[in-house]
């Protein structure tokens, strides 16, 4: 167990940190119902106070963990896209990230396809990841290859955000095969 420690002795940071590292393992073994303050503070090694004053209530954070998995989530994405020069390399990379985070945090995965703890805690909506996961691609887009169209630049993205979400929630090809797909299309939206 955390060793207990003065709210002085400990930054604020480590604190929304350690929380939100254990909130995730809660709701990871047990389901929504497994975001207990009461256990959480134990595990923390905290007051419920403290976690109140910092998050809130549950909902807080439920929120902190949503804002939390999904900047993990699309950073993921995004150095993905960075790490290749190709465009097509750089999509394979970006999809195959995507697919591999999905498929190795089952937070995120509830967050996408509303599955499990998704609908309970945060709403079944992935409409605002999706969203920012296209505003990313595209700012990555108009950085590395500024000769690019705008409009096929929007269109390529918010395809490939939605096409790769769709193979998160129904699953129909293995990840590399749908990776190299979704990079095939961009790149012929992008240059036809």
């Amino acid at each position: 167990m955390v060793e207990r420690r003065s709210m002085v002795q400990r930054s604020r940071e480590v604190l929304r940190s350690d929380a939100l590292d254990v909130a995730e393992e809660l709701m990871v073994a047990s389901g929504p119902r497994g975001l207990s303050m009461r256990e959480l503070a134990e595990r923390v090694g905290v007051s419920r106070q403290t976690l109140y004053s910092e998050f809130g209530d549950r909902g807080g954070v439920a929120s902190a963990l949503v804002l939390r998995c999904t900047e993990r989530f699309l950073s993921r994405i995004e150095a993905a896209l960075a790490a290749e020069t190709d465009l097509h390399a750089a999509w394979v990379a970006a999809v195959g990230a995507a697919l591999t985070e999905s498929a190795a945090n089952p937070l995120t995965k509830a967050l996408l396809t509303g599955e499990g703890a998704a609908p309970e805690l945060f709403g079944a909506d992935s409409g605002p990841i999706v969203a920012a996961a296209t505003d990313r691609s595209v700012a990555y887009l108009r950085r590395a290859f500024p000769d690019l169209d705008p409009s096929a630049v929007d269109l390529a993205a918010e395809t490939a955000t939605r096409l790769t979400v769709s193979h998160i929630v129904l699953p129909r090809h293995p990840p590399e095969q749908v990776a190299e797909q979704v990079a095939t299309v961009v790149v012929r939206v992008l240059r036809p």
